[in-house]
């Protein structure tokens, strides 16, 4: 067989003890680009906090109700600070793990899989950015919305800014919201990392496919049971309301029929280039 049909690995293969350095120097170098990241996110979380709270404060906007958010414990505000650094600090260093992932697992690839995988690991973030943009700009404005909607009284009625029709009900118990910043922090943070992940699906379902591991026959004859771990996925990455659950279901399961039909483009590309060598198997 001739060298040009095989394909060579890159260096010699290390033994175990040279992996091991190797892998433990990723991850000091991952380990301290986050670090770096959280620090620089902590100088500047102010205006980080101002950019996460738009959604909550439109929201009370349009209402007409004053947006604030009230701290309920001494020391919230500086764990809030930490959260947030923390947040950030993880977005902020992904590039970095993410290629210090690669570094690690390149020299142990054919050059015809760098090439396959590559592409894979340029869309990640660029998927996961979809993603929390989905949740920023799109869902969270509807879920606030939503959960503001139950209020009553006076200084919650939109329809009623002068609060005529409360001051003719004196039986009228008001339910007006006083958000936590630490709550609403934390639900805002789990929806974009929710919507982050997610949207990881096409990636993953499409880099298995590429490695022959999935097929789209077997992701479509699966569907029943893509169905139930969706929506367990859902009811753990989201907070206990059906309402979000069922958003994310319904993203999660559109990029699930998506995923089928990029795998399914791939095997064709792969069938249309094994058929033009001459390999294609039509048993197999």
């Amino acid at each position: 067989m001739s060298s040009q049909n095989v394909d060579e690995l890159d260096d010699s293969s290390a033994p175990l003890i040279e992996h091991l350095k190797e892998l433990r120097s990723r991850l000091i170098w991952s380990a301290l680009a986050f670090v770096v990241a959280m620090v620089l996110c902590y100088l500047v979380w102010n205006p980080i906090y101002n950019f996460l709270t738009k959604p909550i404060c439109a929201a009370l906007e349009d209402r007409g109700q004053e947006c604030g958010l009230i701290l309920l414990k001494l020391q919230e505000g500086f764990t809030v600070a930490l959260r947030i650094s923390f947040f950030g600090g993880f977005i902020l260093a992904f590039p970095v793990i993410a290629y210090q992932l690669w570094r690690f697992v390149a020299p142990g690839l054919y050059r015809s899989e760098k090439r396959a995988f590559l592409p894979f690991l340029v869309a990640s973030p660029v998927m996961f950015a979809i993603g929390a943009a989905f949740a920023y700009y799109v869902i969270l404005p509807m879920v606030f919305s939503f959960f503001l909607g139950f209020q009553q009284g006076p200084l919650a009625l939109p329809d009623d800014p002068a609060g005529v029709e409360a001051s003719t009900n004196t039986d009228l118990a008001g339910i007006v919201f006083q958000g936590s910043v630490s709550e609403y922090l934390n639900l805002t943070t789990r929806f974009i990392l929710a919507f982050g992940l997610s949207f990881q699906l096409p990636v993953a379902l499409a880099l298995m496919g590429r490695a022959g591991l999935v097929s789209a026959q077997t992701l479509a004859s699966t569907r029943r049971y893509a169905v139930v771990l969706i929506l367990t996925l859902a009811a753990c990455l989201t907070p206990p309301d059906v309402g979000s659950q069922l958003v994310l279901f319904s993203v999660v399961y559109g990029l699930y029929e998506i995923s089928i039909q990029v795998v399914r483009q791939i095997e064709k590309s792969r069938e249309k280039e094994l058929r033009a060598q001459g390999l294609w198997d039509e048993d197999a």
